[in-house]
């Protein structure tokens, strides 16, 4: 069995996605529910998930912990805070206490669409991503790969805090120009602080490179920078959809990291996302 360390789930009847824009996004206009997912991740071996914040509204989080109690497939939350407000330790203990607050594992924040490249160095940031870490939770970090430096320099401030990279900073596989998301993903794996996820690849490579060859190199500079007890593998259901479906995708990470160990294997796919989200 494993754990899906990144999904997400919405209702377009509940609200927007105000991010679905375009022709190439409007397979995704549609609902995704858990009751989709289930039947797709008990197929594929997986047995617990991680559930993922998409947009930064505050109703999101308590919808998402509810679900997480009703359902026992979803064992963790990642959910979205004002991390600028002054109130953001008080606003954590809410969340802590509502029905469902006990799997509230994580809070992300949408980095990648903010203008400044440093926005996490803000003091107002730090000061809630210090929150964060007093509740004892981690923090999520969905980014490009120009603000990886900023990243680095946020968990080297904050070594009492936990930093997860979704999606391995979002490498530029369908380019194949690697080298300055490598250096800089190496510059954060340097920092014990940091985990990183096997997640999102197949959206960001092209339809040639969107095939164990093209991906392997990237899987392979983020084995060699974290190792397998710091990475886990999620499947970024369902915007994964837009390029391979939930089996795929979950075949594709199984078939380049096949030449690793038992012991490797069980971190990357299990005990890294059990331990490092409290599962």
């Amino acid at each position: 069995m494993s754990v899906d360390a990144h999904h997400h789930v919405w209702d377009l009847t509940v609200r927007d996605q105000d991010w679905i824009r375009g022709p190439e996004l409007q397979p995704l206009r549609r609902n995704f529910t858990v009751t989709d997912l289930e039947p797709e991740a008990r197929a594929a071996g997986v047995d617990r998930t991680v559930l993922v914040q998409t947009i930064t509204v505050p109703e999101e989080t308590p919808e998402f912990l509810a679900l997480a109690a009703a359902h026992d497939l979803i064992a963790g939350v990642v959910g979205w805070t004002d991390l600028t407000h002054p109130g953001v330790a008080d606003e954590l203990a809410r969340l802590r206490a509502l029905p469902g607050g006990s799997y509230l594992k994580g809070i992300r924040h949408q980095v990648q669409g903010e203008p400044d490249p440093e926005w996490l160095l803000r003091p107002d940031v730090l000061r809630g991503l210090a929150a964060v870490a007093d509740a004892g939770l981690v923090y999520d970090l969905v980014v490009q790969p120009h603000q990886l430096p900023a990243c680095a320099v946020a968990a080297r401030s904050l070594p009492q805090l936990t930093f997860v990279l979704d999606h391995l900073g979002k490498p530029p596989i369908a380019s194949g120009d690697r080298a300055s998301w490598a250096a800089a993903l190496r510059a954060l794996a340097a920092l014990p602080n940091t985990v990183a996820k096997l997640s999102g690849l197949v959206t960001e490579a092209g339809p040639d490179t969107r095939t164990p060859a093209g991906v392997r190199p990237y899987v392979d500079t983020a084995l060699d920078a974290f190792g397998p007890a710091r990475l886990m593998t999620g499947s970024d259901w369902p915007v994964c959809t837009l390029a391979m479906s939930y089996t795929d995708v979950h075949a594709l990470t199984r078939e380049v990291t096949a030449g690793l160990g038992e012991a490797e294997r069980t971190a990357l796919f299990e005990t890294t996302a059990t331990r490092v989200y409290d599962l």
